[in-house]
């Protein structure tokens, strides 16, 4: 936890059937889901119960079940707290916000500690709850802050690039999609866009795509909007206990109904870890073209514990990525040489990413391993392509891959190709079959009897034998010059 124990389990922590001091944000909601007014307050709550998600889900499901009958004086007030939800979903909808529907796994482990699976984490209807509830109160605190004309914390997210718009739109072509919106889309142009995905098979991966297009939010004191989730202002504010920008949000709130004005003190900018993402560094550019002053004085050191937050978020996400991919690899190293069915994740100049079916594991196929020919990547399309071959590896595509290689210090799973996609195979044999026809007749001419002069005649012309040899020798130069460049692919992050 990012406070000590004894207030982060304890003090601050809402533990059932006792005191805790809280600062609550009161809002009402309207039918529609349009929040008409709002307070923050400090105060003291008595909690009646601490419920799982799993209880609520069933309890909202069943109001008849068991689990219900359990809670049953806690019943109606989930009842009015689930009309609240479905009121504040129904105005997400309305505003366009986004909804990714993203697969997020767990992994579970026997009482001696093994890895026995890797499971896909369900989201319900009380996970759905809380998200609405939350994204409420954050929006008050924003509007709060900016009413009051406070400094604090924005949690801020930019519309796409250009370049990304580009990218994803020349994909989404290929599948039969469109994006709206032209060069400057809204939400709504995405959220229109994935209904239509949804029932898809290859549904998982466009969202991926479009999820990837993408710029990453990060923390500032600049508020430029939440383009995700289509919100004018928006900031961190229901996770003080773990998240430092809704701590810094709860002191400012503080501050503002004492009458005061909260400003950070006793911190060491040159201590802050001050390392830009590429959305804040697209953002200050944007702000230097436009002529935008840099902070100065109270303002300077939002900013610096804005991006000092938002790199240490990119860090502790790269933390878990790395111990969750070792974990991955240490699970796989006992299915050295088993073969599983899987999907095309990602492609890049060096090779092809697969998503293992049911075990929810991603490696790569080398480049080398995809037969002897030179592909070239297109990045637009995502799509590596035979030149000689014509066999094109694309994202979805389905495959059939053996793991061949383990390296739990490099994090790294190595996958070798057992089947190519439908088409694709075909292509393939369409061409082995051309090779070897053409060697079939390079051999029939190799059999017939050639004089050893023309008699000073006019030279012969090309025979089916001279040009089965030159195709053979091109082909084969071919091959080897493919392989030998395909053993030294452009270096890419994987």
């Amino acid at each position: 936890p990012m406070l000590p124990e004894k207030l982060s389990n304890g003090l601050c922590s809402l533990n059932p059937a006792v005191d805790r001091l809280t600062l609550v944000c009161d809002a009402v909601i309207t039918a529609k889901g349009e929040i008409k007014a709002y307070q923050f307050y400090p105060a003291v709550i008595h909690s009646a119960a601490r419920l799982t998600y799993t209880e609520v889900a069933a309890i909202l499901a069943n109001t008849k079940g068991v689990e219900a009958a359990k809670r049953g004086a806690l019943v109606p007030h989930l009842l009015n707290l689930n009309e609240v939800f479905h009121a504040l979903l129904q105005a997400r909808q309305a505003r366009g916000a986004i909804d990714f529907e993203t697969t997020e796994t767990y992994i579970v482990c026997n009482a001696a500690g093994k890895i026995e699976k890797i499971v896909p984490r369900t989201r319900n209807d009380a996970h759905r709850l809380i998200e609405e509830c939350m994204l409420a109160a954050n929006v008050c605190a924003a509007d709060l802050l900016q009413r009051h004309e406070h400094p604090g914390v924005y949690r801020v997210h930019a519309g796409p690039s250009k370049e990304k718009l580009t990218q994803v739109r020349t994909f989404l072509k290929q599948v039969g999609l469109h994006l709206g919106g032209g060069e400057t889309p809204a939400a709504s142009d995405y959220a229109e866009l994935l209904p239509k995905i949804k029932a898809r098979p290859d549904a998982v991966l466009l969202q991926t795509m479009l999820l990837r297009s993408m710029q990453q939010a990060v923390y500032s004191p600049d508020n430029i909007g939440h383009f995700g989730l289509s919100y004018e202002a928006y900031a961190h504010f229901t996770s003080p206990i773990r998240r430092y920008p809704d701590l810094l949000t709860h002191r400012a709130i503080k501050a503002i109904l004492q009458g005061k004005r909260y400003s950070p003190k006793g911190i060491d900018t040159g201590s802050l870890n001050t390392m830009l993402s590429p959305a804040a560094r697209r953002m200050q550019a944007q702000d230097k073209a436009a002529g935008k002053k840099k902070h100065e004085g109270d303002l300077a050191i939002w900013e610096a514990l804005g991006i000092h937050c938002s790199a240490n978020e990119r860090r502790a996400d790269e933390a878990s990525r790395d111990v969750e991919a070792w974990l991955k690899c240490y699970f796989i190293r006992d299915k050295l040489g088993e073969e599983f069915s899987g999907t095309i994740s990602g492609v890049a100049s060096f090779g092809i990413f697969v998503q293992l079916d049911a075990l929810y594991i991603e490696g790569l196929v080398h480049v080398t391993d995809l037969g002897a020919d030179y592909f070239q990547f297109d990045d637009a399309r995502h799509e590596l392509r035979g030149e000689r071959t014509g066999i094109r590896y694309q994202l979805t595509d389905r495959v059939t891959v053996q793991v061949s290689r383990v390296d739990l210090d490099a994090r790294k799973i190595d996958l070798r190709l057992v089947s190519e996609p439908g088409i694709r195979t075909v292509l393939k044999n369409e061409a082995k079959k051309a090779e070897a026809n053409q060697k079939a007749q390079a051999g029939k001419a190799k059999a017939k009897p050639t004089p050893t002069s023309n008699g000073g005649k006019p030279p012969a012309k090309e025979t089916n034998a001279t040009k089965g040899k030159r195709a053979k020798s091109t082909n084969g130069k071919a091959a080897k010059r493919a392989t030998k460049t395909a053993a030294k692919p452009a270096r890419k992050r994987r």
